[in-house]
């Protein structure tokens, strides 16, 4: 079992089959060391979690779906690459909320997947971040959240 799989395990997180993407795009692009991972749409307890921020959607709940759009990435990362002790350092995440205008919470929301990077990759999960509303997400999704991924060399 690799190092990142045990820590995993620790936080009782099992990675889900990666979803197949919604449109025409890949999910994963490796070039250059780095990895680009596709937006990735939150499920929760195996159903797509929709809703806006602000509306129909506590903090709460945004901060729970940015989590499963979290595990999401890991799910594609290790689809792509193998083993996600590849993974050398979490560079970027750009988080998506589906708010609405006077919601103004989104760094709390984006804190779900942040904080989940950091739980599993320690220092190397603690990247760059963008945080913005949309006024609506694909499928009617309340948060979606894309990364960039610098890989170890082989």
């Amino acid at each position: 079992m690799s190092e990142i799989d045990v820590r995993l395990a620790e936080l009782g997180l099992t990675l889900p089959e990666p979803s197949a993407p919604v449109a025409a795009y890949v999910p994963v692009v490796v070039a250059g060391g780095i990895a680009y991972v596709s937006g990735q749409i939150p499920f929760v307890d195996g159903e797509l979690f929709k809703g806006r921020l602000g509306d129909n959607v506590s903090l709460e709940e945004g901060v729970t779906a940015a989590q499963a759009c979290g595990v999401m990435i890991l799910a594609q990362l290790k689809a792509a690459l193998g083993s996600l002790d590849k993974v050398e350092r979490i560079v970027k995440l750009g988080v998506f909320v589906n708010s609405t205008a006077a919601f103004t919470d989104q760094p709390k929301v984006a804190n779900g997947a942040s904080e989940l990077m950091v739980a599993v990759f320690g220092e190397a999960g603690k990247h760059a971040r963008s945080a913005v509303s949309a006024p609506a997400l694909p499928l009617g999704v309340a948060v979606e959240v894309d990364a960039i991924v610098a890989l170890r060399a082989d």
